[in-house]
């Protein structure tokens, strides 16, 4: 049989790229490295380093494959009629509050509607939220304050088409790379389009920006506080739009006027020069194009919400919405965070973008379901959802597809809450995390390349997510799994779903049910969709009302609104800065992110040795003044404490970060790193309109870890390393690689044993190797000639070739002498030492890159030509181009 391909979307970001996946030959069962799909219009081909590495990800030794209860296997009749069974209970027993869904942007539009039907419609309650109330729910509120509906009125080709890109709180260069190389691609076939970047931090997506604005963190709402003020001030308000379109004007910018009355009051407040304020002003004033571009910097504040609409009101006041390359553009986190939105998969969401609070909405809803139990209020959002669970009032949780003792704010909190909670139920493709540690039943689910529906990016694109290879073992899609829970509670009429195409045309039936134009949120043309139409579905931007197959490009063309007079609101802003400051006891600021080449928790990415070659170990960004006054070195081992808990992190000397300021990466979980769960110190301070925590500020403490030595642990099998003060696994191709830390006291025990607990036969040989003087010590196990355990342990952090140690594991071949002086050695003499790797898709490193420059290359297309970096996906260009200023340095 000739292997064919088929076309999916990534599951990584809200960008939303196309993929084409081949499909494997029965007879080797492997499946090929996927490609971009070159007519999907979010991508157009190109891919970036995760989304390049799908492959990879597919083939999981830690797949769940059959229910389990109480960890034991269990059958899916067994498994769903307990769940059945104990909802029925403490809905009778309790009401119906007593039951939640914690969703996720990872799921499909199909299983959030199904979802959404049970809990709302049929069992009662508005307990049904998702980890986008963790990065999206801010701009959500924001927009339906200002529109009257949650609608992202802007496209991808208004980034291009822009001629001021206003970036606010996003490190496109790293979340949301394919967007960033469409934008840097503009920028340099239009050198005159001008971008800003406002960050606290110096990212790589400032390697494009024409300014960057570094300011204090949390005080984005005065920048557009101040744009507004000087707006009206130099006679740049649109006032005939503000007349027909709008209302509000005068109460925001009478607030905007006492908040930020001068340029010196609103730089102080930001901790800005004057002068590079003013330029954003200037810059502002002359360029009526402006995209405003956002994402968690704004999102994930106490005051998220007010930053969102302080950002609005500059777009409303200038008229620059609804309109080729100008408008407010929130730019989403996950694959389908936007379709949980369109089937009201938040808690004070109801469905196809309605809510509670619209008046006749919860009826309309009710008829089109014909719900018995229909719920009439919000539910709980998330903090409060655990808060509640803790309180024992949720006594069962089903979580799917999410890790919340990884992501929500103050993991001691989430994990008292799951182990009081009666019943945890977990849908989950992998056996493994730090919430299926906590289930009391757990339920195999699809994955990647298996799952089958829909998803909607960040720019209202709906593209199908097609099941392309078999579910491995019992793994069941999700709407499923709900389905057969709701018919065993005796909803079998509404749940009949024989096919994820049956949920969908429902879902677009009821976008237009009684619509008629007053809701944003209509894809009625697709409600009398065929099965095969379904399948062949090509991306579409929403609405897609009856007769309008091709859909809308932009909202808001025609100045009309979803507020009850359609008119635009704006809202009275007044700045504001985090509650938690730095003080003497807590002298730190710590802001949290994500890197290059990982994904969230790491369930998918961690299964692709590939993408921790960029970055290996949870770290944290910490400025050489505050290293060298606490006596940190780079690399080293430090503690950053909060009053929630304190993590151990590897020290990242960096100037990205300002003085009294710290970054660290949120990805690490329990199952890689024994303490670098960077959510156990964020406190659950959250935005009181949008329920969203400031997971992007705390206040900590950061201190060196003193009299540690530093090892490196290379074996076939996994190891127990509980007597490590740290310890992190990196995956790898073959075996398991663990960067780890020892007291000094107890470095020298624990190497022996190390060497006590691996299995002792008449064919193992030792090698080993110690330097008093340097405190060096080596241990390498030879088994059969094969290189099967390797322990470095050095006083200070060392850098060693692992890459070619790794290749060695558990490899029948027989090592030369020359393999065994290099194990000892760490360096192989004929192996190129790459330095760090930069391009994750060639696998370059710093020290290849530095002396390609020594030899001349001064330019990143030189760089391309002559080692390939920067050529395939293009998420290294950032980093590549802070090589190039040392090329002088270098080649003089």
């Amino acid at each position: 049989m000739t292997a064919t391909s088929g076309k999916t979307t990534c599951p990584y970001c809200g960008v939303g790229c196309g993929v084409t996946v081949t499909l494997p030959d029965p007879q080797t069962g492997l499946v090929p490295p996927v490609s971009g799909d070159a007519e999907h219009p979010a991508n157009f081909g190109r891919l970036c380093v995760k989304g390049s590495s799908l492959a990879q990800t597919l083939v999981s030794d830690d797949r769940l494959l059959t229910p389990m209860i109480h960890g034991k296997e269990a059958s899916w009749d067994t498994a769903t009629q307990q769940i059945a069974d104990k909802i029925t209970q403490v809905v009778k027993d309790h009401g119906p509050d007593a039951f939640a869904f914690y969703l996720s942007g990872q799921i499909l539009t199909e299983d959030y509607y199904v979802a959404n039907k049970l809990a709302k419609g049929f069992i009662g309650t508005a307990n049904v939220d998702t980890n986008s109330r963790l990065c999206m729910a801010s701009a959500v509120v924001g927009y339906k304050r200002a529109f009257g509906s949650d609608t992202v009125p802007c496209n991808y080709e208004d980034l291009e088409s822009c001629d001021l890109l206003i970036m606010v709180g996003s490190n496109a260069a790293w979340t949301h790379p394919i967007l960033y190389q469409r934008i840097a691609a503009e920028k340099k076939r239009r050198p005159t389009m001008k971008i800003v970047v406002i960050d606290p931090r110096e990212t790589a997506t400032c390697d494009i920006a024409d300014l960057h604005l570094a300011i204090t963190p949390g005080s984005d709402a005065a920048v557009y506080s101040f744009l507004l003020n000087y707006s009206a001030q130099a006679n740049l308000v649109d006032g005939d739009y503000i007349a027909a379109h709008t209302e509000g004007f005068e109460q925001a910018l009478a607030q905007a006027a006492v908040s930020t009355p001068t340029l010196k009051a609103a730089a102080d407040f930001c901790g800005l020069e004057q002068q590079a304020l003013m330029t954003l002003v200037d810059w502002w004033c002359d360029t009526p194009k402006t995209v405003s571009f956002y994402s968690q910097g704004i999102n994930q504040s106490a005051t998220g919400v007010d930053k969102c609409n302080a950002i609005i009101n500059c777009h409303l006041a200038t008229g620059r919405i609804g309109k080729v390359g100008a408008g407010p553009f929130s730019i989403t986190g996950q694959p389908n965070a936007m379709g949980g939105r369109e089937v009201g998969g938040l808690a004070n969401q109801l469905a196809a973008h309605m809510d509670f609070a619209t008046p006749g909405a919860t009826e309309l809803v009710q008829r089109f379901w014909q719900a018995p139990n229909m719920a009439t209020q919000n539910g709980l959002k998330a903090v409060d959802l655990f808060q509640a669970m803790e309180a024992g009032n949720v006594k069962v949780v089903w979580i799917m597809s999410t890790n919340p003792m990884v992501s929500l704010p103050d993991t001691a909190q989430v994990r008292r809450a799951l182990g009081l909670c009666e019943l945890v139920i977990v849908s989950d493709c992998k056996a493994h995390t730090d919430t299926t540690a906590m289930a009391d039943i757990l339920l195999p689910a699809t994955g990647w390349s298996e799952k089958d529906g829909t998803v909607t990016n960040s720019e209202r694109r709906i593209s199908r997510q097609r099941g392309l290879l078999p579910a491995p073992g019992e793994a069941k899609h999700d709407w499923w799994a709900i389905c057969e829970v709701a018919k065993r509670m005796g909803f079998q009429s509404g749940f009949s779903y024989r096919s994820a195409h049956e949920v969908f045309v429902e879902h677009a039936a009821l976008s237009a049910f009684e619509n008629n134009g007053k809701r944003d949120f209509d894809i009625g043309h697709f409600s009398r969709m065929t099965a095969k139409e379904y399948d062949d579905l090509v991306p579409v931007q929403w609405p897609v009302p009856k007769g309008r197959p091709e859909g809308t490009k932009r909202m808001f063309e025609d100045g009309r609104f979803f507020t009850p007079n359609g008119r635009a609101r704006f809202i009275a802003i007044t700045p504001t800065l985090p509650q938690n400051q730095a003080c003497l006891e807590w002298p730190f600021v710590l802001n949290t992110g994500r890197v290059r080449d990982q994904w969230h928790t790491m369930t998918r990415t961690g299964d692709a040795a590939l993408l921790s070659n960029h970055t290996a170990q949870p770290y944290s960004e910490i400025h050489p003044k505050d290293a060298k006054r606490l006596g940190i070195e780079d690399k080293s081992l430090v503690r950053l404490t909060s009053p929630q808990g304190s993590v151990l992190l590897k020290a990242k000397i960096s100037r990205a970060v300002a003085p009294g300021q710290l970054f660290a990466p949120i990805h690490w979980t329990q199952q890689f790193a024994n303490a670098s769960v960077v959510s156990t110190l964020i406190p659950q301070v959250v935005d009181p309109l949008s329920g969203q925590p400031e997971s992007k500020h705390t206040r900590v403490q950061l201190q060196p870890m003193l009299e540690v030595s530093y090892g490196l642990i290379m074996s076939a099998e996994p190891m127990d390393l509980s007597d490590c003060v740290y310890w992190c696994r990196v995956p790898s191709k073959s075996g398991y690689h663990y960067e780890v830390a020892w007291s000094v006291s107890q470095s020298v025990n624990s190497l022996k044993s190390l060497k006590a607990l691996t299995k002792e036969s008449e064919q193992n040989e030792w090698l080993e190797y110690q330097n008093p003087l340097t405190g060096q010590c080596r241990l390498a196990k030879i088994v059969n000639h094969t290189f099967k355990l390797l322990v470095y342990c050095h006083p200070q952090p060392d850098s060693i070739a692992a890459d070619w140690l790794v290749s060695k594991l558990a490899i029948n071949e027989r090592l030369t002498e020359q393999d065994r002086l290099a194990i000892l050695v760490g360096m192989p003499a004929n192996v190129e030492d790459k330095g760090e790797i930069v391009c994750s898709c060639y696998q370059i490193g710093s020290k290849q890159i530095n002396k390609a420059i020594m030899a001349g290359v001064d330019t990143i297309d030189g760089l391309g030509a002559a080692l390939k970096c920067g050529t395939n996906c293009g998420s290294c260009v950032p980093e590549l181009t802070r090589f190039l200023p040392m090329a002088t340095e270098l080649t003089s």
